[in-house]
């Protein structure tokens, strides 16, 4: 992926070796399983995170990053910049204007305005601040624990958060949690899906922009986003985790549907293209 050159964004917060109230939580591949259970890619992180909208408690004694983080860091700052003027322009086209969300970096556990999360909860975006939260290890845990290494992958999973903040801003999203506080559970969990894939879609939608624009994509990159897509799959996490498949369950999308709806904005590059809530079939 060609990203060294692009505008670095300034929407970071870095809040890595901080901690939150000085609670002690571990991270890491053996979080996997948790990650299975939670709040995987972006779904209201005010379901499982503790504490949802209370005061931010005092920070403990902040520990050195490690070094080896620092270029991470660096293609976060580019991959969030990329998406800020690809949404900015797709926006302007919409005759909307586009808010440019914070990205918070943070070490094992973090304060937001949904609750106290830990890493083990994976990426999340927060409605309430407009904010996406990333743990860097993650991504280890991504190449490592799923088998989806890349920096596209990496960069997909960064658009699909920014995905929901597009959500948030069109309206969509609270039209959303609208709905699901007057279902059942079942209900509830396949409006999850078509939100969840719409935000993949919608991670699309920004490659295939960014492309046209920058030539961002190198060989292999498209295959290593779908990749990822394809490698947290409900069904494939449901089967690591459980044994078996309970499609009932599914909060983000089968595997299949997952690459479908991602290649759908990869290959149209429209916003419009991503309807997931008018489709027969996801």
């Amino acid at each position: 992926m060609r990203w060294q050159m692009g505008r670095r964004s300034d929407n970071i917060e870095d809040r890595r070796g901080m901690g939150a109230g000085g609670i002690a939580v571990g991270g890491g591949i053996g979080t996997i399983v948790v990650v299975v259970l939670a709040l995987f890619f972006g779904v209201d992180p005010s379901v499982v995170l503790q504490g949802g909208g209370s005061p931010a408690p005092p920070a403990v004694e902040r520990r050195p990053p490690p070094p080896e983080q620092d270029q991470l860091k660096d293609f976060v700052a580019a991959v969030l910049g990329d998406t800020e003027d690809t949404w900015r322009e797709v926006f302007a086209r919409m005759k909307r204007e586009y808010r440019e969300p914070k990205l918070v970096l943070f070490s094992d556990v973090v304060q937001s305005s949904c609750g106290t999360a830990q890493s083990a909860v994976g990426p999340f975006y927060c409605p309430s601040d407009q904010k996406v939260y990333l743990d860097l290890s993650f991504f280890r845990d991504l190449r490592e624990g799923f088998r989806a290494p890349g920096e596209f992958a990496q960069a997909y999973v960064i658009a699909h958060e920014i995905g929901h903040h597009v959500q948030n801003l069109i309206g969509i999203s609270e039209r959303v949690r609208s709905l699901q506080s007057r279902a059942g559970e079942r209900e509830a969990n396949a409006l999850s899906v078509r939100i969840e894939l719409q935000a993949d879609c919608f991670a699309g939608v920004w490659a295939n922009n960014a492309n046209r624009s920058r030539q961002i994509l190198e060989q292999g990159d498209i295959e290593a986003g779908l990749n990822a897509a394809a490698a947290i799959g409900d069904d494939r996490l449901q089967r690591q985790a459980r044994g078996y498949v309970v499609p009932d369950a599914f909060t983000h999308g089968s595997s299949t549907q997952r690459v479908r709806w991602f290649r759908q904005g990869l290959d149209s590059g429209d916003v419009r293209a991503c309807d997931t809530f008018k489709a027969r079939q996801l």
